[in-house]
């Protein structure tokens, strides 16, 4: 089976996992194992968009760990700041085919070699991010990127 294949077979599961949950953590556990189990990635999970305590305006908070499968992982992430922060930052999916050479990655593991930030948005505002890193380079391409920005829908459903 081939990779657009497996995302095609999953996403009515990812869409009736997440159409009838209103816990948002409890969608990013269940779509965390989903892609994590199918594909056999190094990491894959969630980070949120959590405020500061003063009030906010965009680019303020940061990335706090959410629901995630695989070995652990760094738990504060600022706004701008390595692969999740830019895609934060820039609201769009960020692809690294070399972790190694990304000005600033964040290295939460030596072992993870390339990766995908797929941001989550909730109307207009970014308020997670779907982080999957991989043992090998340049893992993933537009594919996991056009289907992953669909899944990633899901949880605002």
């Amino acid at each position: 089976m081939t990779k657009e294949e497996k995302y095609i077979a999953l996403l009515p599961q990812a869409k009736a996992l997440c159409e009838d949950e209103s816990d948002t953590i409890a969608k990013m556990a269940n779509i965390s194992a989903l892609l994590h189990h199918e594909f056999g990635f190094w990491w894959t999970g969630f980070y949120r968009v959590l405020a500061s305590p003063q009030p906010i305006s965009q680019g303020e908070g940061e990335l706090v760990l959410g629901p995630f499968q695989g070995p652990l992982a760094c738990v504060h992430i600022g706004y701008g700041k390595g692969v999740c922060g830019t895609a934060w930052k820039e609201r769009r999916t960020v692809v690294v085919p070399d972790v190694e050479q990304f000005p600033g990655h964040i290295a939460c593991s030596s072992e993870s070699r390339s990766e995908i930030v797929v941001p989550v948005f909730r109307g207009d505002e970014v308020v997670a991010v779907l982080d999957i890193d991989s043992r090998e380079l340049a893992t993933f391409d537009d594919t996991d990127r056009r289907y992953l920005e669909q899944v990633a829908a899901f949880i605002a459903l």
